[in-house]
C-alpha cells in the first residue's frame, strides 16, 4: 500500500504528541522519519518509530530536552545530549553552529549521551542549503565484523557528506558496512532473505536468513577500504565526543538501555569565489552526461536516485508494508482522518 506524506507526518505526530512531545520536537523527529521513507530509505524511516515511541515511554528518550551544550574551544561544540530524541538535540546543535561559523569558518558539534540520528543526509542537507558544507558522522553498537574476521567489532560508522553547487547539492551518505542494520531489520520484519555477501550469523557464518542475521554481524563494505574508514570514525567520533566504543555501545536498536554512542557534525565555509556554485553544477553535470556503461542506464551521482525517489513519493506517495502501517495505528488512541 501506498501511504502519503501528510499521512506519514500526521500519524508520527499524533503519537509522539501522545507521549508528551512538545510539538515542534514532534515535527523535527517526524520529518528525520518521513524523508527517509521519501527518499526509498523505509530501513531508517517509520519502522523505527515504536521503538522510539518505547524509549520515551521508559524514560530512556527525554523528549523535551536539546541537550546541553558548550564551546570547547573556538570552533568545537561540546553537546551533552541528556537523552534527547537525536533529531532534536541534533538540529539544535545545527543551530549553535550556525551562530559560530560566521567567525571561525568552520565549526564542529561533538554529540554524546544522544539518541538515534535517523538518515545522516537530513543534516547535511540542512547545512548545504545554507551555503556551507556539511559533513556528519555517527557510531553505534558493534555490528559489523572487520575484514577478515567473523565477530562484529566496529559500528556501521556512517558518514555523509553534502556540498552545495548552483543546482542541489551533492549529496553522500553511506554506512561504512555493506548494509545498515536497520536494512536487515527491515527485511527480517517482512520475512525476506538477504542478498550473500551482507552478513554472517552469530556462529560466525556467512548467512542469507535476515533474522540470524540480525543476532551476528554485517560486512564492512569494499573489504579492507570499508573496514579502515568504519575504523577510522570509529576512533574520531569518539576521540572528539569521548563516546563509547562500539563493544560497549547500547542503545540504538533497543527499548532497553539509555544510548551511548557518539555523533559529530561539521560546518565548514566554502571558497568566496563568484562562479564556484556554477563551476560544481557544470562538473556533475558532464559526469551524468559521460559515457554510460548500459546505454539504457544513465550515469548519475550521489543523492540523484534519493532526489528522484522524493518528488514520485510526493506525487504518487510513499510505499509501506501493511502489518507496519497496522502496528502503528494501533498505537494511536487519536486516530487522524488524513489520508
Amino acid at each position: 500500500m501506498n501511504i502519503t506524506e501528510q499521512a506519514a507526518m500526521a500519524l508520527a505526530m499524533d503519537l509522539l504528541d501522545q507521549r508528551k512531545v512538545p510539538e515542534s520536537h514532534a515535527l523535527i523527529q517526524s520529518r528525520v522519519l518521513v524523508e527517509a521513507e521519501l527518499k526509498g530509505h523505509p530501513s531508517h524511516g517509520l519502522q523505527r518509530l515504536p521503538r522510539i515511541l518505547s524509549r520515551l515511554e521508559k524514560g530512556l528518550i527525554d523528549g523535551k530536552t536539546t541537550g546541553e551544550a558548550r564551546w570547547r574551544s573556538g570552533a568545537v561544540l561540546d553537546v551533552d545530549g541528556k537523552k534527547g530524541l537525536g533529531p532534536v538535540v541534533a538540529m539544535a546543535a545545527l543551530g549553535r553552529l550556525e551562530e559560530r561559523i560566521a567567525e571561525t569558518g568552520i565549526a564542529l558539534a561533538a554529540i554524546r549521551n544522544n539518541n538515534h540520528l535517523g538518515m545522516l543526509a537530513h543534516y547535511v542537507e540542512h547545512i548545504a542549503a545554507r551555503g556551507r558544507i556539511g559533513i556528519a558522522m555517527s557510531s553505534s553498537e558493534a555490528l559489523v565484523h572487520p575484514h577478515g574476521g567473523t565477530r562484529a567489532m566496529l559500528g556501521t560508522n556512517p558518514i555523509a557528506i553534502a556540498i552545495p553547487t548552483a543546482d542541489r547539492p551533492m549529496v553522500l551518505d553511506l554506512a561504512t558496512s555493506t548494509v545498515s542494520m536497520g536494512k536487515i531489520h527491515y527485511h527480517a520484519a517482512n520475512g525476506w532473505p538477504i542478498p550473500a555477501g551482507w552478513a554472517r550469523d552469530a556462529e560466525g557464518r556467512p548467512t542469507t536468513d535476515a533474522a540470524r542475521a540480525t543476532q551476528g554481524a554485517i560486512a564492512p563494505f569494499g573489504g579492507a577500504k570499508g573496514y579502515g574508514l568504519g575504523m577510522a570514525i570509529e576512533l574520531l567520533v569518539a576521540a572528539l565526543a569521548g563516546s563509547a566504543l562500539a563493544p560497549d555501545i547500547q542503545g540504538t536498536l533497543d527499548d532497553r538501555i539509555a544510548c551511548n554512542k557518539g555523533d559529530v557534525l561539521i560546518a565548514i565555509d566554502t571558497l568566496a569565489a563568484p562562479d564556484l556554485a556554477l563551476r560544481l553544477s557544470a562538473y556533475l553535470d558532464a559526469v551524468r552526461s559521460s559515457v554510460p556503461a548500459d546505454p539504457e542506464i544513465a550515469v548519475s551521482i550521489p543523492g540523484d536516485g534519493a532526489s528522484r525517489r522524493r518528488q514520485a513519493s510526493l506525487a504518487d506517495g510513499f510505499p509501506i508494508e501493511v502489518p507496519l502501517w497496522d502496528a502503528l495505528n494501533s498505537l494511536n488512541l487519536t486516530p487522524s482522518s488524513v489520508l
